[in-house]
């Protein structure tokens, strides 16, 4: 038995029956999946069982009639009996065309494209990366990690100038709009940051106050 190639990463795309009947294979990277189909190949025998089912429904449908005849028959069972051996024939094609299109990791056994393989080493890109890419990523990570921690550093520095016991409205009642804790509701102007009011009279009430200095109503 011939080794199987491509055996999971490629799509059957063939079509058995009707006029546009043929075969025809897409194979994926196995790294980026990129694709590559192959070239449509037409299945002569299921096309033609395709015009003569179109050709017999189409005279049954002059005569009043809806089923079909023993020639439709005979020619779905031509081209179901030349199909198996017709597909297998095409894709041994497609992948002789394929292997042209991708290179085959003798570490993994992945088959992936050539934005994805590594000449100078013969393999894939993911058993053997390009040192210059991960060096330039190696740095790249270092710089975010360095500036998160700086950032980090200095959002702890400032946690003092934050009261973290006042209540914040992130909602505003009115619109419903985000707020992230403003004084004012960014969206309709609404003031969020409300003082203390008096039941009676409703004026501000000093965060201190043990009665309103508008009525004299207890707080």
């Amino acid at each position: 038995m011939s080794e199987i190639h491509f055996g999971n990463n490629h799509r059957d795309l063939s079509e058995q029956h009707g006029t546009g009947a043929g075969f025809q294979f897409e194979f994926s990277c196995a790294r980026c999946y990129d694709t590559w189909r192959s070239a449509f190949e037409p299945f002569r025998t299921g096309q033609a069982a395709g015009w003569i089912n179109k050709g017999v429904s189409a005279a049954w449908s002059l005569l009043g009639g809806s089923a079909s005849n023993g020639l439709s028959n005979a020619a779905d069972g031509l081209a179901g009996a030349s199909w198996g051996s017709g597909r297998d024939a095409a894709f041994q094609r497609a992948v002789g065309n394929a292997q042209q299109h991708f290179h085959r990791c003798a570490r993994c056994t992945h088959h992936v494209c050539g934005r994805c393989w590594n000449a100078a080493q013969g393999l894939c890109l993911g058993c053997a990366p390009d040192t210059a890419a991960e060096a330039a990523a190696a740095r790249q990570r270092g710089l975010n990690d360095a500036v998160t921690e700086n950032a980090y550093a200095h959002g702890q520095s400032r946690a003092g100038q934050f009261d973290v016991t006042a209540d914040r409205q992130l909602v505003c009642p009115q619109c419903r709009a985000e707020t992230h804790g403003t004084a004012f509701c960014p969206g309709c102007g609404y003031r969020l940051a409300r003082p203390p009011q008096c039941g009676s009279c409703h004026a501000e009430l000093p965060a201190d106050a043990a009665f309103c200095p508008g009525c004299g109503t207890r707080r």
